[in-house]
């Protein structure tokens, strides 16, 4: 598992970041989900390594990394704070400018660093999420239904405290599904009150301040302007949700492409080789963004 990368905390000055990183090549940042660690990506790293130095953090407020402290405006854990993080990270690891890969929570990230840091971002690639402005504005009772989490997790206090009483049977996980180093490092993560507690932040910035951020972006017009790449998961709901994924994101993109790949939400552990075939040919530019420009 992640043979021949490096693992290491790395202080930077905002949060110190669990890392693990490994390959050669052009620079790719792999970020996890909630409620994941990087370990998530240990079937699909190896893969891209072949091509690519491929980052993993495990984002702050999740796994070993950092805690952010508390505020009343969440700003510490909002993605604009991780985005941050994400720049400082890879200049400290050398790279002035690199791709960035997001699934789930980290696909928030991975919006954000493209859209605040234009100038670090050649490629980005959000896997199973449209930006929080959208979802929160369609939001409809289905949306309420099947992901009620998103206002639970907005409560002091009380999600945190339904987690913690019994962590396993709340988040579920398998060694079988995961693979045994992946699912111990998550057991690990969701058994920490203070990690359990810096997830759930990053909830609640979800629905104040990334949202204004979001907000704001969209009142000045921007949209990401590198290539971007959107994949979704076919056994999961975003179509169900949304109808056509990439038409929610032309508006926030100026090039981009994608579709939907055959397995569950976590796609990563469940779909490694698609996944990272897709992921190779978008960076690698064998597909045409030009076409699907808005």
């Amino acid at each position: 598992m992640f043979e021949g990368f490096t693992l290491e905390t790395v202080e930077l000055s905002e949060a110190t970041l669990r890392v693990r990183h490994g390959g050669s090549g052009p620079p790719v940042l792999l970020l996890h989900g909630h409620p994941r660690t990087h370990m998530t990506w240990h079937r699909v790293a190896p893969l891209l390594a072949a091509h690519y130095t491929v980052v993993c953090p495990d984002l702050r407020g999740f796994g070993e990394s950092s805690k952010p402290a508390d505020t009343p405006d969440h700003s510490g854990s909002s993605k604009r704070a991780k985005a941050r993080d994400c720049v400082e990270l890879m200049r400290h690891l050398g790279f002035d400018r690199f791709a960035v890969v997001g699934h789930d929570r980290g696909s928030y990230t991975a919006f954000r660093t493209a859209m605040d840091h234009p100038d670090v971002i050649d490629k980005a690639v959000m896997l199973d999420g449209v930006p929080i402005l959208e979802a929160l504005e369609r939001c409809d009772a289905r949306f309420a239904t099947e992901w009620w989490h998103w206002f639970f997790f907005a409560q002091l206090e009380k999600p945190e405290r339904a987690i913690l009483a019994d962590p396993d049977a709340w988040y579920g996980g398998s060694p079988e599904a995961m693979g045994e180093a992946s699912f111990a490092d998550f057991r690990r993560a969701i058994h920490d009150p203070a990690t359990v507690h810096g997830m759930i932040e990053d909830y609640r910035a979800g629905l104040s301040v990334d949202y204004l951020h979001d907000r704001q972006d969209r009142e000045q017009g921007k949209r990401i302007q590198c290539p971007a790449m959107v994949l979704w998961s076919l056994r999961d709901d975003l179509e169900r949700l949304y109808g056509d994924v990439l038409d929610v994101w032309r508006t926030w993109t100026t090039s981009v492409v994608g579709h939907g790949l055959d397995c569950g939400h976590h796609m990563a552990e469940e779909a490694p080789e698609a996944l990272a075939s897709a992921l190779l040919d978008f960076l690698r530019g064998d597909i045409d963004s030009a076409s699907f420009t808005t």
